[in-house]
């Protein structure tokens, strides 16, 4: 990936839905060309706009992160049958304690509960699992950029128009334009409607209103390994609860985070970074150490990332495959978890 690429893809971060005309600008490139780009840059795997329910969606406890621990030679196995599960968002292959580290969510507990004891933990590669709860989302990965776009740029994009709209509640709709978005975040107005049955006036509105109330969050993601962020990292930390929001303001900050959450369990945060080189990891640990009251407990380092946020991936990071994240499907066929 060249330096226009990593600008797109940041300005794709920033404005996932924006027009090639308004983006030719602040570029400094023409429309055409930055279509063309991007369209070698989806087709190819190496960066894609994808769509996810957001939190104002999910009721408190819907998340969690789930290690697993596996037989002997079944590892890799399992995780690509986890990583079918529209309830498994992302599904990392990890070094030391854990075998697997899924991101998992549901719409509430009972269905998360439910994926994790009657699905999870009877796939017959699988020989324990532990769930960790998230009980915030401090940063995720939308919030995390390449970085390649200079303030200039980045003021422009900023002014481009946006504004808040008020939350209304999630429908049958809603559902399918988050699916259809999930596939293509920057699917045109008018397949949306074909897809979803919806005119294209109204749409244009919901999808606004659904992205300034956070129902549904657009994510532009890049394939790691090329745009020079190779190695991932996870790391489990213990901070007193007198300098939690101090500490956690801080990591948010820090450009290599993708994501930190609280967590309700031994860990009470935990974080993943992108690094560019394994030999980073000291020095960035080195950064955590610095911040008042935190104690790492424990750090991993991704071997294989197999699924992130409903796309399958190769060995180089690249989106081979959409898993649609459906998180209203009943997470056990015939189960009590299949409540609205």
């Amino acid at each position: 990936m060249d330096e226009l690429d990593l600008a797109l893809v940041n300005a794709m971060q920033m404005r996932p839905r924006v027009s090639w005309t308004d983006l030719a600008d602040p570029l400094g490139v023409d429309a055409a060309t930055l279509s063309r780009r991007w369209t070698r840059l989806s087709s190819t795997g190496q960066a894609w706009v994808t769509c996810y329910p957001g939190a104002a969606a999910l009721t408190i406890g819907a998340m969690a992160l789930v290690e697993v621990d596996c037989h002997p030679g079944a590892v890799a196995e399992t995780a690509e049958v986890l990583a079918r599960d529209p309830h498994a968002l992302t599904v990392d292959i990890m070094t030391g304690r854990r075998d697997l580290l899924l991101t998992v969510a549901a719409r509430n507990l009972a269905a998360l509960g439910a994926y994790v004891t009657q699905r999870i933990g009877l796939i017959p590669g699988v020989t324990a699992t532990r769930t960790l709860p998230v009980a915030g989302i401090a940063k995720e990965g939308s919030r995390w950029e390449v970085d390649s776009l200079n303030v200039e740029q980045r003021n422009a994009l900023h002014r481009l128009p946006g504004g808040r709209r008020r939350r209304q509640a999630f429908s049958e709709v809603d559902r399918r334009i988050t699916l259809a978005l999930a596939e293509d975040g920057r699917m045109a107005h008018a397949e949306l409607s074909q897809r979803t049955g919806m005119p294209v006036s109204s749409l244009r509105r919901r999808i606004t209103a659904m992205l300034t109330t956070e129902q549904i969050v657009l994510r532009a993601e890049v394939a790691h390994a090329e745009a020079g962020w190779p190695v991932q990292v996870h790391l489990w930390l213990d901070v007193s609860a007198a300098t939690l929001d101090t500490v956690v303001g801080t990591l948010a900050r820090l450009p290599e985070i993708r994501m930190c959450v609280l967590t309700a369990g031994p860990a009470n945060l935990v974080v993943s970074a992108w690094l560019h080189r394994l030999p980073d990891l000291p020095r960035f640990e080195a950064q955590l150490a610095r911040l008042p009251d935190v104690r790492v407990l424990d750090r991993s380092v991704c071997l294989r990332q197999v699924k992130r946020l409903g796309r399958m991936l190769d060995e180089q990071g690249r989106s081979v495959e959409q898993i649609p994240i459906d998180l209203w499907m009943d997470p056990v066929p015939g189960s009590a978890a299949q409540a609205p």
